[in-house]
């Protein structure tokens, strides 16, 4: 062993506390977490989305109190056509207790660089209602996104994210990089326009989704002959077995060229994930991503325009090992990194 090196580590190090940091980018983060040498307990105090502060009073608060992203739980599954379940999704992933505070690929630390709060969840004025669910839905997020602030969503199933993008792209429409089993653009079914087989036709036909701007990918299964919408309207499907046959570099390339450098919402469901690491959800498919795609595929977005984003489908009582619940976190973790990476460049205002 060098034993200059050595007397140099030891100089440093002997006598240094855990929360003793010299790299400027790590003590910064490091500033944030330590107390002495003390960090907060992550399995202490009560369960918020990532550790966030909690604030459940700021939908009433003049301009979200300040927020620069609301984390906000949609427990909703009134949509499913198959498994239910999905309305414990929030609840699942507040209660991941160990994300963060860096992405170690990024190297963000989104905590450090913007105001973030979990603001609880979406006020339901019927648990049976479809109808009236979203219409709360849209007029939550309205307040949120009138007030600059950008929403990032766990729901719940994916029926959420169309009443989600009437107030997201309400001004204007928006891309989207979209990351699913299933493209989710078929028409209604049995009376129900609200169902989380359709959301995405429904936002383009409404105006506030730009087919053209959308990329689906790991789309795969039995339903293939429900999405005609997605190649009839213009959006650029890749099948999970096209990823293998393309190489992830090229499936970020392509996924690149189509947002462009416009406004781009996100939307992860984790039945995208092969249910070999994400079964607890109501409609997996066999043949998924890996979560380590998933996420390259994410962090690949880092300096976009993104300006909302959510993760749905999370349904934990089909997962006894909470391996669902925490790729989800994960998920919703680089999300807010993509967030606070948009905001710093002057963009990500929804």
């Amino acid at each position: 062993m060098d034993q200059d090196r050595l007397a140099k580590l030891r100089q440093r190090y002997v006598g240094a506390g855990g929360g003793d940091i010299n790299d400027p980018h790590f003590a910064k983060v490091a500033a944030a977490q330590f107390t002495g040498d003390k960090r907060k307990w992550p399995f202490a105090d009560v369960a918020t989305f990532l550790g966030a502060p909690y604030s459940p009073d700021a939908l009433t608060a003049p301009g979200l109190g300040g927020l620069d992203v609301a984390i906000i739980g949609v427990p909703m599954d009134l949509g499913v056509t198959n498994r239910a379940g999905a309305r414990l999704g929030p609840r699942a992933v507040r209660a991941i207790e160990r994300m963060g505070p860096m992405d170690h690929a990024l190297g963000t630390a989104p905590f450090t660089m913007l105001k973030a709060a979990d603001i609880g969840d979406v006020p339901f004025r019927s648990r049976y209602s479809l109808e009236s669910c979203h219409e709360d839905i849209e007029a939550t997020f309205r307040t949120i996104v009138e007030a600059g602030v950008s929403p990032l969503a766990v729901g719940g199933d994916h029926s959420i994210t169309y009443s989600i993008l009437k107030a997201v792209g309400a001004k204007r429409p928006v891309g989207m990089v979209h990351i699913d089993a299933h493209c989710d653009t078929s028409g209604p079914y049995e009376g129900s326009k609200f169902h989380h087989g359709g959301p995405f036709r429904q936002a383009v036909l409404d105006g506030v989704l730009d087919p053209e701007r959308v990329i689906q990918i790991g789309i795969r299964g039995g339903a293939e002959y429900l999405w005609e919408f997605s190649y009839e309207s213009g959006m650029t499907v890749i099948h999970a077995n096209e990823v293998d046959d393309l190489g992830l570099d090229a499936v970020i390339a392509k996924a690149l060229a189509v947002i462009g450098d416009g406004p781009t919402y996100v939307s992860f469901d984790v039945d995208s994930l092969d249910p070999g690491f994400a079964p607890g959800t109501g409609t997996p498919e066999v043949g998924g991503l890996s979560p380590r795609e998933a996420l390259a595929i994410l962090r690949a977005l880092k300096g976009r325009d993104i300006v909302a984003a959510d993760v749905v489908e999370v349904a934990p009582q089909y997962d006894a090992t909470s391996n669902t619940a925490q790729c989800a976190a994960q998920v919703l973790f680089t999300e807010l990194c993509l967030l606070a990476e948009a905001r710093a460049l002057g963009k990500g205002r929804p």
